[in-house]
């Protein structure tokens, strides 16, 4: 899940999650509502004390101003402190009662607002990664057509069981899971194997819910209700992975898990310690002093600051973060795993060859495959078509499911299809190497002649190579995973230079996020995907990232990360921004624990006074807020004005 500040939101948000119904916009963040009244009575308060109004009055709005901040976090951190949890909202609120026990109702009131600033971010980034489940039930049809008892009924998808025979007529969409008892078709399964190029199908294969069907009506036996089909696996999945990341500690709880005891301990130590030894008012004095040198005033807003300042620079150049935690994984990756369709690839087949028989030029080889190609739905036609010459319109084109297309051309016989549906005659060698290239063959014949074979492949995007070499440069192994068969996916991967070791092909979306769960066995891990088949891949990684442009909005909103751009290259160069922006939060970190450390000592033996520590955290406020804006830098993100022709160099040197 993402955190919009690095801290632990669980303390505020415990017990009323899911009451309030789901923000939908930064306003109607319950926190970010809260702190605005805070901040208001806190400035009138303020205000109020310069222009002579009551003492009395002046206390009453700082002290409206720390109850309203502090009762977004404070209860909840009371209950969850009586069953043993603590994090940065137990500090917090230790410190706001020592400030509040020694007068200090306004340093109390700011702390708390701060506090309550950033769980409110954390809140809507989490929130909107949560919407992104809904994307993937849009897959599923409303209505089923079921046969039985030879009468064809129209059901909810959630009353078809195993057994029952569904009904598919052309260009529907599956409702569930099955095998097929008759029918022959072409089905688009982009949505769950992210492939462009339709699969034919026939009696006796399996399919899957949310593939759409193609040109013939299809008779299928259902093999999983719509509660576990394999729509409903990718929900299962995304939902279980983005729970785990929701439940793991964040940098501010880590931080805060030792501190808090070793604080109350030291506290506490102080006040009996100094009591017995001299006077008791001085000691418990020094000691509620030493709980305001250690509230973490500096640490609960550095995070924060940090990443909104580096959210907006990325986001000033195409790359969109949600939030601390998806900062703070993309600094960690040191594996980067790419799908091949849509995010290595443009996911736009293209002729990549033509070769002509003996006798014929590789022109009319094209002209004949456009004229028959002119009206068809098939995913090749249009890559033919951009090829091929202004194309003269066949007639009596009739498609031949799973073979090709038939027609006549100015009084000949024509035909376009597979090899084995038409003979590859001499030219058998070259499809053969087309295929090995991972590229799909089709040939042409003309009144029984052979005239040649076409080759079509999703071709590499052309920055993919030198992404891949600067990802390598700066030391992440880069693994493809692709629901595409092995010989293209090793194909296109030599071009990229990915090794093939680390290439994984002919992957389901369970597959994809099983591997992905093994790749984290060696290191944090980011997934980069554009579809719907993606989805649980980009949830089980520690970081999901969505290539924006190309993806549905199922993979962005799953994604930690979205690439808005169709450029490859925002990816190094983000995770270069990732891996600078965290190493400013640790520094501001750094900072603020350096304060807690340097200011407590000073405060036990009374070198300074509460004057004094509340003068130094303010001052230390300032500082981090300052160094944390540095992340909102964007010369490291700056694409350069001619993005295709950028050298080599600059982008290592970048990342």
């Amino acid at each position: 899940m993402s955190d919009a500040c690095g801290c632990s939101g669980d303390e505020a948000r415990s017990g009323d999650e899911g009451n309030e119904q789901e923000p939908q916009t930064l306003w109607q963040v319950r926190e970010i509502r809260f702190a605005a009244v805070a901040v208001l009575l806190l400035l009138a308060g303020y205000g109020s004390g310069g222009v002579g109004v009551s003492e009395w009055v002046v206390l009453a709005l700082k002290a409206a101003a720390l109850a309203v901040a502090g009762w977004t976090f404070v209860p909840a951190t009371l209950r969850r402190l009586a069953q043993g949890k603590i994090g940065v909202g137990t500090l917090m609120t230790i410190a706001a009662v020592g400030a509040v026990l020694l007068g200090e109702v306004g340093e109390a009131a700011m702390l708390a607002v701060l506090y309550t600033i950033a769980e409110g971010l954390e809140e809507y980034s989490v929130a909107r990664t949560r919407r992104g489940l809904r994307a993937l039930l849009d897959l599923v049809p409303d209505q089923a057509r079921v046969l039985r008892e030879g009468v064809e009924h129209i059901v909810d998808p959630a009353e078809l069981v195993v057994g029952d025979t569904l009904v598919v007529r052309p260009g529907e969409r599956l409702a569930t899971d099955g095998v097929i008892a008759s029918g022959n078709t072409s089905l688009d399964t982009s949505a769950i194997t992210g492939e462009s190029v339709r699969v034919e199908a026939g009696p006796g294969d399996e399919v899957l819910a949310g593939s759409i069907n193609g040109t013939a009506a299809l008779e299928i036996t259902v093999t999983s209700t719509a509660a576990n089909n394999s729509l409903a696996r990718i929900v299962s999945i995304v939902e279980a992975e983005q729970s785990r990341k929701g439940a793991g500690q964040r940098l501010a709880d880590r931080i805060a898990k030792p501190l808090v005891p070793g604080v109350m301990i030291a506290a506490a130590l102080i006040a009996a310690v100094g009591s017995l030894l001299g006077d008791p008012l001085i000691w418990i004095e020094r000691a509620l002093v030493v709980l305001v040198a250690a509230s973490p005033c500096a640490l609960a807003i550095s995070v924060p600051v940090a990443v909104v300042a580096a959210i907006g620079a990325a986001s000033k150049h195409g790359t969109l973060v949600k939030g601390g935690a998806a900062l703070e994984a993309m600094g960690r990756v040191r594996t980067v795993a790419l799908d091949k369709t849509g995010t290595l690839t443009r996911n736009r087949p293209t002729v990549i060859e033509t070769a002509p028989a003996p006798g014929h030029t590789a022109e009319h080889v094209l002209a004949v495959a456009a004229a028959l190609e002119e009206r068809s739905e098939h995913p090749l036609a249009s890559a033919i078509l951009a090829a091929g010459p202004v194309p003269q319109r066949a007639e009596h084109v009739e498609a031949v499911t799973g073979a090709g297309l038939t027609g006549t051309l100015q009084g000949r016989s024509v035909r376009l299809g597979r090899p084995g549906w038409i003979d590859a005659g001499p030219l058998a060698e070259d499809i053969a190497r087309m295929q090995h290239a991972g590229a799909t063959a089709v040939l042409v014949e003309e009144d029984g002649v052979l005239l040649g074979a076409i080759a079509v492949r999703d071709e590499l995007r052309p920055e993919a190579a030198e992404v891949v070499e600067a990802l390598r440069g700066a030391g992440y192994r880069v693994v493809m995973l692709t629901g595409d068969n092995t010989a293209t996916a090793v194909a296109l991967a030599a071009q990229a230079g990915i090794e093939a070791s680390d290439v994984h092909a002919d992957l389901r979306p369970e597959d994809k996020s099983r591997i992905v769960g093994e790749l984290r066995q060696h290191g944090p891990v980011a997934m980069v995907g554009d579809g719907v088949n993606d989805a649980p891949a980009l949830a089980t990684a520690d970081l999901g990232i969505a290539m924006g442009a190309m993806g549905t909005d199922v993979a962005i909103e799953t994604a930690d990360i979205a690439l808005m751009g169709e450029d490859l290259r925002h990816l190094p160069r983000a995770l270069g921004h990732a891996r600078r922006s965290k190493a400013i939060m640790w520094q501001s970190v750094g900072l603020s624990l350096a304060i807690i450390i340097g200011l407590m000592p000073l405060a036990l033996f009374g070198v300074l006074g509460l004057a004094a520590v509340v003068l130094v955290h303010e001052v230390a406020e300032v500082v981090v807020i300052g160094n944390s804006i540095r992340a909102g830098r964007t010369r490291n993100l700056a694409l350069p004005h001619d993005a295709t022709a950028a050298p080599r160099e600059r982008m290592l040197a970048e990342v």
